[in-house]
């Protein structure tokens, strides 16, 4: 991965800002490794632009528990292939293609461990839909065609030492002990974040908050 260019978050939501007054509607995707902030910035950058700007993630396509157990994967979550990626794709579809009615998007609930459907709704007058997730950038099928479909993409990146220490914190505020959450960080979340590192590169914007927000 190239180096990242380290920017405010003012700068970005300025930068999203703009791209909403593009209209009629524009999707911006916010890529990188688990832990990198992802969620934050996208969360910072909806509320900034105001009601014409929607946050639909990634994660309300993890696939359920028990599906996960069926599947063997369990061990795993978080993954690519613990997504249904097919469905990711085909809401974003929908999503550029501007509805005359609302579109309801999942939301995965971390208390839940679960993902609820039609949680998010996305009227027509939404200009700005941003979507976040690990894997917006993967050339693999069916996760290639995200890209096709962003207007444009920024691959957020983070110190690796801070990004470990975050996640461990969020497992253990989530229920592992603190040998558990470490090594999820240090195991299962770093086969991603290798994944996920080797994307970089077909953003549009490789950048690094000049001052990251807490976890």
């Amino acid at each position: 991965m190239g180096s990242a260019r380290v920017v405010s978050v003012d700068e970005l939501v300025a930068r999203a800002a703009a791209l909403a007054d593009a209209g009629p509607r524009q999707l911006l995707g916010i890529a990188g490794a688990p832990g990198a902030g992802k969620s934050t910035l996208a969360a910072q950058v909806v509320a900034a632009v105001g009601p014409a700007a929607r946050l639909v993630s990634m994660d309300g396509f993890h696939l359920a528990q028990a599906e996960l157990a069926r599947l063997g994967r369990t061990g795993r979550k978080g993954a690519a292939d613990t997504f249904d990626a097919n469905g990711y794709v085909s809401l974003l579809r929908r999503l550029r293609r501007l509805e005359p009615t609302s579109v309801y998007a999942p939301e995965f609930r971390r208390d839940l461990e679960e993902p609820v459907a039609g949680a998010v709704e996305v009227p027509p007058a939404v200009r700005l839909l941003v979507t976040e997730g690990n894997y917006l950038l993967l050339p693999d099928w069916p996760w290639e065609e995200i890209r096709s479909l962003l207007h444009e993409a920024w691959f957020l990146d983070l110190d690796a030492g801070l990004r470990l220490r975050r996640l461990t914190a969020r497992h253990e505020a989530y229920g592992r002990s603190p040998a558990e959450a470490q090594a999820w960080a240090h195991g299962t979340d770093e086969v991603n974040a290798a994944l996920v590192a080797d994307t970089a590169h077909r953003a549009d914007l490789v950048v690094r908050l000049a001052a990251p927000p807490p976890a």
